[in-house]
């Protein structure tokens, strides 16, 4: 089979299309024609180096954590119903404990062997591609929503609005009736966003974008931050949030999370959550999140933004567009 491996940490050139072996599946398990494969932020950074100490993932691998396509065998113990259903699935290394897949690995490929147990069925109505860019965002973004509590009248600034999971958040903040401004980089991601449901658009590259935010909430700053950026950005939109407010933040995009200064969040009554707060627990309540996004896509209530797609042997391209910061909401690849 054709897939994509990294066999040294570096560019986007590192990633190499390649021949593999066929996968087999094995007791318990099934074999997936890909139809489509994720591509995440993460798998760039992990690409360049980053973050061996959290995934353990070294040279020579097959990057991605996601799939979508049709069951194509299945292994002993598996129902064979299950052959030609149309699933999402995650792929990678699994927690002996949890049982949830913990290293972003085995995605970038024609066909993957997965744990039978934790294929999700496509609901009709939904495409597959609309599944696969809910199946890690989807819970991710559910997850902000209970860190963040939104509530009618709120004023909720949400950082890299057009990412993944932030398109996400600024529906979920807009369904709950807060009242949403949309931090991102350049006029096409700020259309997006107003596209999605933000009431405002602020481009945090140009200088004075925290005076705009300002100027936009009459001086009050803002009731919640849902930062999906970090760093600098991420530090820096702190600072707009109102005393007795809430700063969840999850991104780092720059490479770094957002440093928040415990001693005044604790003097102004802010409540922080960070990434690790929010740890989604088992694989059951993993799977249970994962159903609810997909029950929200079903009823219309959630919409992905599939921003680019490109063929398999294009990965390289496809981080590219990541790290140049020129691609809208979810990047895919296709077999």
């Amino acid at each position: 089979m054709r897939a994509v491996q990294v066999d040294e940490y570096g560019a986007p050139e590192v990633l190499k299309p390649v021949e593999l072996p066929d996968p087999v599946a094995g007791p318990g398990q099934a074999v997936v024609d890909v139809a489509a494969a994720n591509v995440m932020y993460l798998d760039v950074q992990i690409r360049k180096g980053w973050g061996k100490e959290f995934f353990g993932v070294t040279p020579p691998y097959v990057p991605g954590s996601g799939v979508t396509g049709r069951v194509a065998s299945v292994g002993e113990g598996v129902d064979p119903a299950l052959i030609g259903t149309e699933v999402v699935v995650d792929t990678g290394e699994r927690d002996p404990k949890s049982g949830r897949a913990e290293a972003p690995t085995g995605g970038y490929e024609e066909k993957a062997a997965v744990p039978a147990e934790d294929l999700i069925p496509v609901p009709e109505g939904v495409d597959g591609r609309e599944a696969l860019a809910l199946l890690h965002d989807g819970p991710t973004a559910l997850l902000l929503e209970e860190a963040a509590r939104f509530e009618p009248g709120q004023r909720v600034l949400v950082m890299a609005a057009t990412g993944g999971a932030g398109s996400l958040v600024v529906q979920l903040a807009r369904r709950a009736g807060a009242h949403v401004i949309a931090a991102a980089r350049g006029e096409k991601k700020l259309a997006l966003a107003r596209e999605l449901g933000a009431e405002h658009a602020v481009d945090y590259s140009e200088a004075g974008w925290r005076d705009r935010v300002l100027e936009i909430t009459g001086g009050k700053g803002v009731d919640r931050v849902v930062d999906g950026a970090g760093g600098e950005l991420g530090t820096s939109a702190f600072a707009l949030v109102s005393d007795g407010g809430r700063f969840v933040t999850y991104g780092a995009s720059s490479g770094e999370f957002a440093e928040v200064d415990a001693d005044e969040a604790e003097r102004r009554g802010v409540a922080v959550t960070t990434l690790l707060d929010m740890e989604k627990g088992d694989g059951e309540s993993s799977r249970r999140l994962s159903d609810r996004a997909l029950e929200l896509a079903a009823s219309g209530a959630l919409r992905p933004h599939i921003g680019l797609t490109f063929p398999l042997e294009r990965a390289a391209d496809a981080h590219a567009a990541l790290e140049s910061r020129a691609a809208l909401g979810k990047v895919l690849l296709i077999p």
